[in-house]
């Protein structure tokens, strides 16, 4: 069974950090580019970041570029996303995925709200 679990999520103020994880089991994790998207209220959602199944990051969203780092250690089958300088524009639901040619898998989401 596929299993994707985000967790790290919480209410932080402006400036500050969080580090989101997401746990995965039930697919070869190695062979899976993995990517978070976000997704606030009324909008749609949005790819964040991407790490290729080598490690390499990809694809930083503008609005994150220089603030946010994509990770992963495949030895623990778990994608990372370090979040810096957050701003209340954050604010969304993080969700993690992953993808392999037509293979795709989702997470159920953590929180981050950014308030003061």
């Amino acid at each position: 069974q596929v299993q994707l679990v985000e967790s790290g999520g919480t209410l932080v103020q402006p400036g500050g950090s969080l580090r989101l994880s997401c746990v995965t089991s039930g697919f070869t994790f190695s062979s899976y580019a993995m990517r978070w998207y976000r997704q606030a209220p009324g909008n749609e959602r949005e790819l964040v970041a991407t790490v290729t199944s080598s490690g390499v990051p990809l694809n930083y969203a503008a609005s994150v570029k220089g603030r946010f780092t994509i990770s992963r250690d495949n030895a623990k089958s778990t994608v990372y996303l370090q979040m810096n300088s957050l701003k209340p524009e954050d604010t969304a639901v993080y969700y993690c995925n992953a993808v392999r040619q037509r293979d795709v898998y989702w997470g159920q989401g953590t929180q981050v709200t950014v308030s003061s």
